[in-house]
C-alpha cells in the first residue's frame, strides 16, 4: 500500500508523541554516529554510550531546535551535539587524543565546529549520503514494487519514462506518477534532514 505523509520525520520526532518516529530517526542516525565516533579515538567500550548521549540531547532539545530553513541546519546542529559530547567524554577521562596524521583530534574537532572546514564538508556530504540511502529503504516499502521500479529507472539509471514504460509494461502516465509519488513521500521524510532533493 502506498503512503502519503502530511509531516517530516524531523516534524514528527519534534512533536515528542510519536514513538515510531523517534525509533526511526534513531535507527537513521545510529550507523552514522558510531562510525564518525569510531574514526575520533573513541573506544568501542564507550561508544554506544556516547551515541547514548547524542541521541539523549536530541531527544530533549528537538522540540526546541529552530531548523531556520537554512540548508545543513538539523546536520549542523547534529555535529556539533557530537563535538560537545566528544569534548566532556575526553575530559571526563582526563584524556587528551593524540594527533593522528596531520592535525591532532583536538584540531579536528575545532574543524569541525567551523561550518566552513573540508572536514565538515566531508561530515555534510557523508551525513546527506547516509541519510538518503536509509531513507530510500525506508520508504520503498511503501510502494508496490512496479511503482518503486518505475521510480528506480527514471531516477537512478536515467531512463526516459517512454523507455521505462514500454520495458515495465505501464502507461506513460503511470510511470510519471511513480516518479512524482516516490519523489513527494522521500522529499517529505526528509525535510529538514537533507536539504539536497
Amino acid at each position: 500500500m502506498e503512503q502519503s505523509t502530511s509531516l517530516s520525520l524531523l516534524d514528527r520526532v519534534s512533536s515528542g508523541t510519536d514513538q515510531e518516529s523517534w525509533d526511526r530517526l534513531v535507527s537513521l542516525y545510529k550507523p552514522l554516529l558510531e562510525r564518525w565516533l569510531r574514526s575520533y579515538d573513541v573506544q568501542a567500550c564507550d561508544v554506544d554510550d556516547l551515541i547514548q548521549e547524542v541521541l539523549s540531547v536530541v531527544l530533549t532539545e528537538v522540540s526546541s531546535f529552530n531548523h531556520n530553513q537554512r540548508v545543513g541546519a538539523f546536520r549542523n546542529w547534529l555535529r556539533r551535539i557530537l563535538v560537545n559530547r566528544l569534548r566532556n567524554y575526553w575530559r571526563s577521562r582526563k584524556y587528551v587524543p593524540q594527533a593522528k596524521g596531520s592535525d591532532s583530534l583536538l584540531d579536528q574537532m575545532q574543524q569541525l565546529e567551523d561550518d566552513t572546514s573540508e572536514l565538515s564538508r566531508i561530515w555534510n556530504e557523508e551525513h546527506d549520503q547516509h541519510v538518503m540511502a536509509r531513507l530510500l529503504e525506508s520508504v520503498r516499502m511503501h510502494f508496490q514494487p512496479l511503482t518503486w521500479e518505475a521510480f528506480r529507472q527514471q531516477v537512478f539509471e536515467e531512463r526516459s519514462a517512454d523507455v521505462v514504460a514500454a520495458e515495465l509494461k505501464m502507461s506513460l502516465s503511470s510511470v510519471y506518477v511513480a516518479r512524482s509519488r516516490v519523489l513527494s513521500t522521500l522529499r517529505q521524510e526528509a525535510a529538514g534532514l537533507v536539504d539536497t532533493i
